[in-house]
């Protein structure tokens, strides 16, 4: 027994014990404080606590789980875009047309949270635009739903919302790269956010009154697409052409680019209309099933369209019906049954095509097809929806009514004057706001920078170090 506690208590290997513990004492119990610290901070009385386990009780653990997916699956559509614009401009363009996008991740991401989501979403009995109530995110918790209506947590709503708000302002960005300055374009965004989305989505999704009007909208066919398509052409308008428009070609310079983008995009956008039934149920399912039949069958009628008119198909043209496709069936995938989600994709990229052919004609410089695609598609399958939305999806849809093609004439004119509204509404913020910003701070990047390229001008930075810029 002695020999044992000496061990213990004596040999060389025991001091060392003791003085390790000795040194970890005082951390220890630092850690110890703020644990007792941080508990009693966040300690909830027996009711209190009682109350939350039973909100939290109504919450559903699938649903959570379908709309987490969905809001990350969002969030990578911003850089499928910024792909898919960057591989459509030239090389020495790249980089800035890039930031455009992950910029918009940036800004946008921190003006939905601070005033965005209320904007938007929050409460009061004003028609037109939210209130303060949600300001900094403010009252929006885990423990409890933002409506009785669906089971999932107010601030999972609030991020998967935040998402759109992200992409939709990266969107006008296809009509005014190779030549807006990139600060001012930053400015836009926010503005643009804050007094063109917010106002609108309240409109439609936050209880405003085109959501009175019983306006079909699922997934952003006017909140983001008409709205961003419209901004777009305002832009292009205010901002003017690109040196050397309609004189010399401005091809894409990666197509493979392009297409890793349409295809980060079309994986995205499964969340984007998927998730906007907020619960992994039938509806979800319908919404994911019309946006891969609406996409397929816009990019085969765009392919059919270039080999009947051009003699051949091509990549880009693949990519962009592809694109406008998903546009197209956005507002729709929630109100039509398979079927016509054929025909609002074929339907859709048909016109899309037409636009596109007629735009590179005109005067405008619509870069990138902003308009063309975003601003035409999102108004067709809005329209669309009003004539394909069916009755047999009401049992899993209480907001679906039948469309034009079941009688419905009213719902149609419903959705074609209040889509006009939107379109109408968004051009003229918008260009009053590039108005304003010009006279401010300018809107275009010097003719130099322009010359130069805006990578190395603007950012002193280059896509392909050392390759030169084209």
């Amino acid at each position: 027994m002695t020999k044992l506690l000496k061990t213990l208590f004596v040999s060389p290997r025991a001091k060392a014990l003791r003085f390790a513990t000795a040194r970890l004492a005082l951390p220890l119990a630092f850690a110890a404080l703020m644990c007792a610290l941080t508990g009693h901070a966040f300690a909830q009385d027996a009711p209190a606590a009682d109350a939350a386990t039973a909100k939290a009780s109504t919450l559903d653990l699938g649903d959570s789980a379908w709309m987490l997916t969905s809001s990350a699956l969002v969030l990578l559509m911003t850089p499928g875009l910024a792909f898919f614009y960057g591989g459509l401009v030239r090389g020495k363009n790249v980089l800035n047309t890039l930031l455009m996008s992950f910029g918009a991740m940036a800004i946008m991401g921190v003006l939905w949270v601070f005033f965005g989501y209320s904007l938007a979403f929050g409460g009061g009995d004003n028609n037109y635009i939210g209130g303060s109530d949600y300001f900094f995110f403010n009252g929006v918790g885990v423990d409890n739903k933002f409506d009785d209506a669906h089971t999932i947590p107010h601030m999972l709503f609030a991020i998967f919302q935040g998402m759109f708000f992200i992409i939709t302002p990266a969107l006008i960005s296809g009509s005014v790269v190779e030549r807006m300055k990139f600060t001012t374009f930053f400015v836009f965004m926010a503005l643009w956010g804050l007094l063109v989305y917010a106002p609108v989505a309240h409109w439609v999704w936050g209880g405003g009154w085109m959501a009175d009007l019983k306006v079909m909208d699922f997934a952003g066919g006017a909140v983001v697409h008409v709205n961003a398509g419209f901004a777009a052409l305002a832009a292009a308008m205010a901002l003017g052409t690109r040196r050397g428009y309609g004189r010399r070609p401005m091809l894409p310079h990666s197509l493979p680019l392009c297409l890793l983008g349409v295809g980060l995009l079309w994986f995205g956008w499964f969340g984007f209309n998927g998730g906007s039934a907020l619960s992994a149920n039938g509806l979800g399912v319908l919404a994911f099933t019309n946006t891969q039949i609406g996409a397929a069958t816009a990019m085969l009628t765009w392919m059919l369209i270039d080999q009947f008119t051009r003699k051949e198909m091509t990549a880009l043209g693949a990519g962009t019906g592809a694109v406008a496709g998903l546009v197209g069936i956005t507002p729709a995938c929630g109100f039509v049954t398979p079927l016509g989600a054929v025909f609002v994709g074929a339907i859709t990229s048909a016109v899309c095509y037409a636009m596109a052919t007629i735009r590179a004609k005109g005067p405008i410089d619509d870069s990138l097809d902003a308009f063309a695609v975003h601003g035409v598609g999102g108004f067709t399958g809005a329209v669309l929806t009003g004539v394909f939305a069916s009755g047999l999806i009401t049992p899993i849809n209480s907001l679906a009514l039948p469309g034009l093609l079941e009688g419905g004439v009213g719902v149609f004119w419903n959705q074609l004057w209040t889509t006009v509204v939107v379109a109408l509404y968004s051009f003229v913020m918008s260009f009053v706001i590039c108005k304003v910003l010009q006279a401010v701070m300018g809107l275009r990047a010097t003719d130099e920078a322009e010359e130069r390229g805006l990578d190395i001008s603007l950012h002193g930075e280059e896509a392909y170090a050392g390759e030169g810029a084209a």
